[in-house]
C-alpha cells in the first residue's frame, strides 16, 4: 500500500543535520559490506553462485521487503520486513558477508519497484549492513568456538541467537528513527517509543522462525519457500488490519489525515505543549471559488483538483507538520512546534505560493487560491475546539477581506464572546421552556387563500427580548444543543397541530430543518414517535430542508430524504436559486415542494434582462418534475402578481401575512379561508 503523500523520498538539504546523519550512515554500512565481502575469496563467491538456496533465499528476502508487516499508526509501506528471518538465517548459516550481499541485492531491487528514492534506499541497505553486523558480532563473541559455515545452532547456543537477534532489532531501530525523527523534526523519546510494544512482539515472531528455517535449510532447499505461507497470513491480517485503520482516520480522495485523526494529534501535541511550554499552531485553508470548478467540469476534475492540492500542501510543509482534509474544500495543517504567529504565518505564505502555480487539467489552467486563517495555542485558544474555532474566524476574515493570509484577531470576532454566552442563556433556555413557535401562513395567489402555514422558532430572551433564529441559530448549528432543539420545535408545533385539529383547522405545517438534524440517524424515529405521541397524521407535517443543508453531504442527505419520505411527511426545498443547488440535483430527490427564494423571484420585477424568463423557466422545470413551486419573500403587491404571472399558485411573504403568535391563527384563517377544507 503506497502511500500517496509520504515526503520520505524527498532528499534532505546537504549540511543538514539529517543528511550528515544519512550520509555517516550509508558510509559506515558500505565500509562494513567492503570489509566483510573480503573474507569471501572469488572462487567462494563462484560456488555460492551455482547453489540453488542461494537464489531461493534472495527470492525470499526479495518478496519479503517488497511486504513489511505494517502497524496501525505507520505509514503505509513501512513496518517489519517479512525478510527479516531469511535474512537473520543468512547470518546464522553463513555469516555476516553472504547475508550482507543478499540483503543489499534485495534492497535494491525492492526500492526500485517501489519507487524509493536512491538515497532512501542507500540508507536503507546500509542500515541492515550494520543491523546484520552487529547481529554477527554477538554471535562470535557469545559463541567463539563458531570458526566455519554453513553453521547450524544445537541447543543452548540458541540462547546466542536470540541475543543476537535482540541487538540487530536494538540498533535497526534506533539507526531508523533517528532519521525518522529528523525528518519529522518530533522528539526522539517519542518517536523511540511510540508502538514499541508492538514493534518488539512483531519482530521477535520473525526472528523465531530463523532457527527453524536454518534447519530447513540443512535438509532441503524445497523446505524454505514453505515458510512463504505463515509469513504471507501475517502480512494479509496485519494489512487488513492496517487499511482498515487508515480508512477510519484518513481521506478516501485525497490520503491526507482526516478530522478525526486531527483532533487526535492535536490534542496529543497541545498536551505535550502545556507540559514543554511551547507553541502549536493550526491553520485552516478554504479553497476559493472551487465550487465553480465542480458546477462546470464536474465533480471528476474537481476531485483530481482537490488531489493535486493535497499533494502540493503535503510537499510544502515543514516535516513533522500534519496536513488533513476536513471536508469539502476545506483543509488544516496542524504545526506542532511552532516560535510565533510569524513563524506560523511563514509557512502560510509558502504555501499559498506553492498553490499559487496553475493546474493544467482536461486542456485547462486552473489558478488555485486559499483563504488560510492563523490560529495558536496558548496565544489564540487554550484548547482544540477554540483554536479550530478562532482558525476559522480568522480564514473567513481572511476571505471577506480578500487578504489571503489572517492570523486570529480578537477585535475582529466580535461574536466569540457573545456566542460563548449565548450558548449557555440558550441551553438554559431550552431547559426552562423559552423557545415560542410563531407561524407564517403560505397562500394562494389566485384568492389568497390559506393552504399551510410554516413554523419560525423564537427564543424569549430574558433581557433581550424575542430573538428571531438568524441570532442563535448558528449557536444551535455549531453545538450539541441541535437535537434538544429539534425535539422541542417537533412538540411545540405537533401539539399545535393537534389542538388546531379538534378545533377545525386542517393545515398542514412546515418545520425546518438543518444539516445535523437531516443527518441524525434517529431522527425518523424520532418524529414517528412524535406523530405518535400527538396523534397527528403524517401527511399534517412537512419537513422544509434548504439548499445549503442538501450541499453539504448531497448523497447522505438524499438518503436521509428517503428515509423521511417513507414516513409518510412532506418534504420541501427552502431557498431554492441561491446558488447552492442546481436543477439537476434537484431531479433525483424526492421532493413535494421547492420554495423559491426571494433573492430569485426578485429577478421578476428588478428589470433585470431576461429575469422573468429565467425564473419562469425554472418554475417550469420544477413543475415537469412533479414537484410544487412556490414564491418567498413576496413583500409588495407587483412581486406577488409578477410570481402568479410567471407560474407559481403559493406564495409566502409579509406582503401576504407576516408571522404571527399560535393565538392569532385561527382568526387570520378564519378571515381568509374560504371554507374549503385543505
Amino acid at each position: 500500500m503506497k502511500d500517496p503523500i509520504g515526503t520520505r523520498d524527498i532528499g534532505p538539504r546537504i549540511g543538514t543535520p539529517l543528511w550528515l546523519y544519512m550520509a555517516a550512515a550509508t558510509v559506515a554500512g558500505a565500509a562494513l559490506l567492503g570489509v566483510s565481502s573480503l573474507e569471501l575469496g572469488l572462487e567462494q563467491l563462484v560456488d555460492l553462485a551455482k547453489e540453488p538456496l542461494i537464489w531461493v533465499l534472495l527470492c525470499m528476502v526479495i518478496l519479503g521487503e517488497l511486504r513489511p508487516i505494517a502497524m496501525p499508526g505507520q505509514a503505509p509501506g513501512s513496518g517489519a520486513p517479512t525478510s527479516l528471518p531469511f535474512t537473520f538465517a543468512l547470518v546464522i548459516f553463513y555469516g555476516l558477508p553472504v547475508a550482507a550481499l543478499l540483503q543489499c541485492a534485495a534492497t535494491v531491487v525492492a526500492g526500485t519497484a517501489r519507487g524509493h528514492a536512491a538515497h532512501r534506499t542507500a540508507f536503507n541497505a546500509a542500515q541492515y549492513v550494520l543491523s546484520l553486523g552487529v547481529a554477527d558480532a554477538v554471535l562470535r563473541l557469545t559463541l567463539p568456538e563458531i570458526v566455519t559455515t554453513p553453521w547450524v545452532p544445537v541447543g543452548g547456543e540458541l540462547i546466542a541467537v536470540a541475543l543476537a537477534g535482540a541487538a540487530s532489532f536494538l540498533v535497526n531501530r534506533v539507526l531508523v528513527l533517528c532519521a525518522v525523527a529528523m525528518h519529522e523534526r518530533a522528539s526522539l523519546y517519542q518517536v523511540m517509543f511510540k508502538g514499541l510494544g508492538q514493534q518488539v512482539y512483531v519482530n521477535a515472531v520473525l526472528l523465531s522462525l530463523s532457527p527453524l528455517i536454518v534447519l530447513a535449510m540443512t535438509h532441503s532447499v524445497l523446505y524454505v519457500p514453505l515458510f512463504a505461507f505463515p509469513l504471507g497470513a501475517l502480512y494479509t491480517s496485519a494489512l487488513l488490519s492496517v487499511k482498515r485503520d487508515h480508512q477510519a482516520n484518513h481521506d478516501e480522495l485525497t490520503g491526507l489525515a482526516n478530522r478525526k485523526l486531527l483532533t487526535v494529534r492535536a490534542r496529543r501535541e497541545i498536551e505535550d505543549a502545556r507540559q514543554r511550554g511551547n507553541r502549536v499552531g493550526l491553520l485552516l485553508l478554504d479553497l476559493d471559488r472551487f465550487k465553480e470548478v465542480n458546477d462546470t467540469l464536474g465533480h471528476p476534475t474537481g476531485d483530481r483538483l482537490l488531489q493535486t492540492l493535497a499533494h502540493r500542501l503535503t510537499h510544502s510543509v515543514r516535516p513533522g507538520d500534519l496536513v488533513a482534509r476536513l471536508g469539502g474544500d476545506e483543509f488544516a495543517i496542524l504545526l506542532p512546534k511552532v516560535r510565533d504567529n510569524a513563524s506560523a504565518r511563514e509557512v502560510a505564505l509558502r504555501l499559498k505560493g506553492a498553490l499559487a502555480e496553475p493546474v493544467r487539467l482536461d486542456g485547462m489552467d486552473f489558478d488555485l487560491q486559499v483563504s488560510t486563517g492563523i490560529a495558536l495555542y496558548p496565544d489564540d485558544a487554550p484548547s482544540f475546539e477554540l483554536l479550530m474555532q478562532r482558525a476559522d474566524v480568522a480564514m473567513y476574515v481572511a476571505k471577506a477581506d480578500r487578504t489571503g493570509v489572517e492570523s486570529y484577531d480578537p477585535g475582529k470576532d466580535r461574536n466569540s464572546t457573545a456566542r460563548l454566552s449565548m450558548y449557555s442563556e440558550l441551553r438554559r433556555g431550552l431547559a426552562e421552556g423559552a423557545l415560542e413557535m410563531h407561524y407564517q401562513p403560505k397562500v394562494t395567489l389566485a384568492d389568497d387563500r390559506p393552504v399551510g402555514l410554516e413554523a419560525l422558532a423564537r427564543w424569549r430572551h430574558p433581557v433581550r427580548g424575542l430573538l428571531t433564529p438568524d441570532e442563535f441559530m448558528p449557536v444551535i448549528e455549531h453545538s450539541n444543543l441541535f437535537r434538544a432543539f429539534t425535539g422541542q420545535v417537533l412538540d411545540i408545533t405537533l401539539a399545535r397541530i393537534a389542538l388546531w385539529r379538534r378545533e377545525g383547522l386542517h393545515l398542514p405545517v412546515a418545520v425546518n430543518l438543518g444539516v445535523r438534524e437531516l443527518l441524525d440517524p434517529d431522527l425518523p424515529e424520532s418524529i414517528a414517535s412524535a406523530l405518535r405521541e400527538h396523534g397527528v397524521p403524517p401527511d399534517q407535517l412537512v419537513l422544509e430542508i434548504s439548499e445549503r443543508t442538501l450541499i453539504a453531504d448531497p448523497e447522505a442527505a438524499t438518503a436521509a430524504l428517503r428515509r423521511l419520505r417513507s414516513l409518510g411527511v412532506g418534504l420541501s426545498l427552502d431557498d431554492f436559486g441561491t446558488g447552492h443547488f442546481t436543477l439537476a440535483q434537484l431531479a433525483g430527490l424526492p421532493m413535494d415542494e421547492v420554495k423559491i427564494h426571494e433573492s430569485f423571484t426578485a429577478r421578476l420585477v428588478d428589470g433585470t434582462p431576461n429575469g422573468r424568463t429565467i425564473v419562469r423557466g425554472a418554475i417550469a422545470l420544477v413543475k415537469a418534475l412533479g414537484m410544487h413551486p412556490t414564491a418567498e419573500g413576496v413583500q409588495t403587491r407587483e412581486l406577488a402578481e409578477a410570481a402568479r404571472e410567471t407560474g407559481c399558485h403559493t406564495a409566502q411573504g409579509h406582503y401576504l401575512a407576516p408571522p404571527m403568535r399560535a393565538r392569532d391563527v385561527m382568526s387570520w384563517v378564519a378571515a381568509h379561508d374560504t371554507g374549503t377544507p385543505v
